[in-house]
């Protein structure tokens, strides 16, 4: 009868393992629709247990704290899903080493749109968190320069070769950043094809800087 038992606590251990993850899962994208929609004071962890559908004890239990759990959110946000996949390995990103440099560019523009579409709102709230908590600000910083890193792995696969011109790749980084992505779409009123278009021309004549 060991074995038996050994097999139910298996499969018991597994299914909560499943129902933790799905949790989880919930409660991340409540937070990133709350906080995109309201604004980090205008999000409470409440309002994101509500929406959940949990008791705001197990958010506590699970990241802690309300700016643990917005930093947490954003990462999803860019990633797309809660896989741990790098985004520069995830097949979007891949599709920018993949054709011709046309098609590159294309990907190129195409990916910027995806990743600022789901988290301009979130960013938004990232930045009004960073305006009174030293640590958010300190993160603010840390993810710009990932998103930097991540500009120049994706600049060298659309090129196909090494970037080494630091002026031209902060050029890329902010041409491709979320604060031009918010001018254009939300201030200039540019539809989402119009922006994928713009950066496309902006690639295009960048391209003949290197």
């Amino acid at each position: 009868m060991q074995p038996v038992a050994t097999k139910n606590r298996n499969y018991n251990s597994t299914r909560r393992s499943r129902q933790a993850a799905q949790t989880r899962e919930e409660i991340l994208t409540a937070a990133i629709v709350l906080f995109s929609e309201s604004g980090w004071a205008g999000t409470t962890l409440a309002a994101i247990a509500e929406r959940a559908g949990v008791a705001v004890e197990t958010i506590y239990a699970g990241f802690g704290s309300k700016k643990r759990l917005l930093r947490v959110a954003l990462d999803v946000a860019i990633a797309g899903d809660t896989a741990e996949i790098p985004v520069a390995d995830r097949p979007e990103a891949r599709r920018l080493g993949e054709g011709t440099i046309d098609d590159r560019m294309h990907a190129a523009a195409e990916l910027s749109a995806t990743v600022h579409e789901r988290t301009l709102g979130i960013i938004r709230a990232l930045n009004e968190a960073a305006r009174s908590d030293d640590e958010v600000e300190k993160w603010r910083h840390e993810l710009d320069r990932a998103r930097r890193k991540e500009v120049e792995i994706g600049l060298e696969r659309v090129l196909g070769h090494k970037v080494t011109d630091e002026q031209f790749l902060d050029l890329i980084w902010a041409v491709l950043s979320p604060g031009v992505y918010d001018m254009l779409v939300e201030d200039a009123g540019m539809s989402r094809a119009q922006y994928e278009s713009t950066m496309y021309d902006a690639l295009k004549a960048l391209r003949t800087l290197v």
